[in-house]
């Protein structure tokens, strides 16, 4: 088994979900990031206090699949999210090692 992590544009989010969906993957976990990327972030005073601009939100996808799956999951994936623009789709793989769940679903 193993762990896909996809970095991907909020507006995407729908789309990757509805690909996995007709893959058969119904369990994925959902994060928002906030990074600063390529740019450079400027430091703006409104009102009296500063705020950092230049920051991009994005969405952390994972899933965990079996070994079989993964190039199917890659490519659902990056299909629906990748643009011309660098760096917007993002897709990592790590092994997953198996842990005892102290939760019940």
């Amino acid at each position: 088994m193993k762990v896909i992590e996809a970095i991907i544009s909020p507006a995407n989010l729908d789309e990757v979900e509805a690909a996995l969906q007709k893959m058969g993957i119904e369990r994925i976990t959902v994060c928002q990031l906030v990074s600063n990327g390529r740019k450079r972030s400027k430091a703006v005073i409104d009102k009296g206090a500063q705020y950092m601009t230049g920051l991009m939100t994005r969405i952390k996808v994972e899933i965990v699949a079996a070994d079989e799956l993964v190039g199917r999951v890659i490519e659902a994936i990056g299909n629906v999210a990748r643009t011309e623009r660098n760096g917007v789709c993002r897709i990592f793989i790590r092994p997953f090692s198996e842990a005892v769940s102290l939760c019940s679903d």
